[in-house]
């Protein structure tokens, strides 16, 4: 389960803003997660007061004691730039999309090309969050919109609250599953 470019496990929870990014880290992580949140002063500051302006960084510890650590990135525009930085040596992506959003499809399609090497040498699990607040689209619209970008194996697409550390555990086991199909149920 090791990346080739670093002797740890990382994975990388990217996506939309709102999405539920840092909030799925830390129902995850068995430490308290390290945030760089900062007051929202653009487009944002609508939809909540705080966003991730770095990263988050939570830590998984498997039943056999392995640490796999957890990366979260700003999930806006501006701060792209750490999209690369934090993927570098990673095993794989949970991409978050907030349903709610004005064009949650076409956001999909936004970070899975913005991830689209880092894809392909690794592994995706998508988890649709918000799904209690827009009914617009549904899990099949989605899975019909990665349908079209032509994957060699079709992503994981799970509805999950972020909130829940089952929907967040069932999103990681999907991508270690997709990485690597024999491994014993974490």
């Amino acid at each position: 389960m090791h990346s080739k470019s670093t002797p740890h496990n990382k994975i990388i929870f990217s996506g939309t803003v709102g999405a539920g990014k840092s909030t799925a880290i830390a129902a995850l992580s068995d430490i308290v997660p390290v945030s760089t949140e900062a007051i929202a002063t653009d487009a944002t500051a609508r939809m909540k007061k705080t966003t991730t302006v770095a990263m988050d960084y939570g830590l998984l510890i498997l039943p056999s004691g392995e640490k796999v650590m957890l990366y979260g990135t700003p999930g806006q525009e501006r701060f792209s730039f750490m999209w690369e930085i934090l993927a570098e040596g990673g095993i794989g992506l949970i991409l978050l999309i907030n349903n709610s959003a004005s064009d949650p499809l076409k956001q999909l399609e936004r970070y899975l090309g913005a991830f689209r090497n880092f894809i392909e040498s690794t592994a995706v699990a998508i988890g649709v969050t918000h799904m209690d607040r827009s009914s617009a689209f549904t899990l099949n619209d989605y899975r019909q919109k990665v349908a079209t970008l032509d994957y060699q194996v079709m992503p994981a697409i799970f509805r999950v609250d972020a909130r829940r550390h089952g929907d967040v555990a069932m999103l990681v086991k999907a991508l270690l599953y997709t990485l690597n199909p024999g491994l014993m149920a974490v």
